[in-house]
């Protein structure tokens, strides 16, 4: 297997996933900048234009971060980042979701639209009069997650999952691109401190 990954959140989940697995695949770097994920070459492998991709030992490529992390489990199941039970990987499914669409999406989306609109607006729809609101919609969805996760040392529970890593990823990559956490947050900025002290984070 390798992997095919760049810059940017999605290709890092994966990454802090297989760290926290402790599996090491070859990496291939695929130049976002430079607009080389939409090539014909990568286009081959991902139809989509987008990363990571992960390439089976069948030649077969797999994309999509749930389905990546979901297949390396499945191939690694310990330490279980998605759960070891039906219970727990239902729940961390749950939790992955909520994080996925209520954070990730709006962060992502008002950054192609606004500080992002250079680099995308050839690339993919972009409507930059939303850009404000998609902003505050993960704003306030991360308002709304602080108080669900009272009490808990992580986002799906008293374990490390998935869903951490996903919402990690794309909080490092708000704070880069004028997203920071909002320190009122105080489960979630605790929460975050502790997650950017794993090794896994500094590892990858």
């Amino acid at each position: 297997m390798k992997l095919y990954t760049g810059l940017g959140p999605n290709p890092r989940v994966v990454r802090l996933f297989m760290a926290e697995k402790g599996i090491t695949l070859p990496l291939v770097v695929v130049d976002l900048v430079a607009n080389e994920n939409r090539g014909p070459a990568h286009t081959a492998r991902n139809p989509a234009g987008q990363l990571p991709t992960l390439e089976l030992d069948d030649g077969s490529m797999l994309a999509e971060i749930t389905a990546i992390c979901e297949y390396l489990e499945e191939k690694h199941p310990t330490p279980a980042l998605i759960g070891a039970t039906p219970e727990e990987r239902a729940n961390v499914r749950m939790w992955t979701r909520r994080v996925d669409l209520n954070v990730c999406e709006p962060m992502t989306n008002g950054f192609r639209f606004a500080e992002g609109l250079p680099l995308f607006k050839d690339r993919v729809h972009c409507i930059p009069a939303a850009a404000d609101d998609l902003k505050q919609i993960a704003r306030g969805r991360l308002t709304w997650l602080d108080g669900l996760i009272a009490g808990r040392d992580f986002i799906a529970g008293p374990k490390i999952s998935l869903a951490d890593l996903l919402l990690f990823a794309f909080l490092e990559f708000g704070a880069q691109v004028g997203q920071p956490l909002d320190p009122a947050n105080r489960n979630l900025a605790a929460w975050y401190a502790r997650m950017a002290a794993r090794p896994s984070v500094t590892a990858v």
